[in-house]
């Protein structure tokens, strides 16, 4: 298992600090990886940076081990397994915490919206509808998360289309059509209301209605 480390650890400075203790638990029942978490990124959680790892390498723990966590300590071991190497691990941690409009979760989400696993994206978008009614949870946090961290969402969308561009357009020939597209509507959406102005589309002219040509 992982030692228990101080707040420098890069899985714990994943999450604000008044996490840290929950974080530290998460840790104490993951098992050692051979690899550093790769290629982190930082982005602001009400008020704070936090740095994510882009790929984690830890196995899995053990199911009793999880058990044995608080719930908001599942929900922090389900964010940090949504940045696993494995795709199929990711999506099976992102179901455990779509659903949450924490603060802390939603940096996990928008990263994944940025990916290019589709049956991700399609999770992703199923359970982020509420994200066009204004007033809503989701709204809020994904509109504050977004104002609070415009440059991360300017690549989040940029992603989006490089990798319809590169990998789908044989399916959707349409970027209207792709599921990346919706979501980063839901998200312009949530973050114009937040902002008090339209939020800029990065999207080409030519996807923004009909694919490239």
């Amino acid at each position: 298992m992982q030692p228990l480390s101080d707040s420098s650890n890069p899985l714990i400075t994943a999450f604000p600090a008044e996490l840290a203790s929950d974080a530290e638990a998460v840790l104490a029942v993951m098992p050692a990886s051979r690899l550093q978490p790769h290629a982190s990124f930082s982005v602001a959680v009400e008020g704070q940076q936090v740095l994510i790892p882009g790929r984690l390498y830890n196995d899995e723990p053990p199911t009793d081990a999880v058990a044995s966590l608080s719930s908001r300590q599942r929900q922090l071991l389900h964010c940090l397994y949504s940045r696993h190497c494995d795709g199929v691990v990711r999506q099976r941690h992102l179901e455990k915490v779509v659903g949450s409009t924490d603060s802390w979760v939603v940096p996990f989400v928008v990263q994944l919206v940025g990916e290019y696993v589709l049956e991700i994206l399609v999770v992703i978008c199923d359970e982020l509808r509420d994200l066009a009614t204004p007033g809503t949870c989701g709204h809020l946090a994904y509109g504050q998360f977004i104002v609070d961290n415009p440059a991360f969402f300017a690549r989040t969308q940029r992603r989006v289309v490089s990798y319809w561009s590169c990998c789908y357009r044989g399916t959707y020939a349409s970027f209207r059509g792709y599921p990346g597209c919706t979501l980063l509507d839901l998200l312009r959406s949530a973050a114009s209301d937040r902002a008090g102005h339209p939020w800029p589309n990065l999207a080409p002219a030519g996807a923004r209605a009909d694919g490239y040509c």
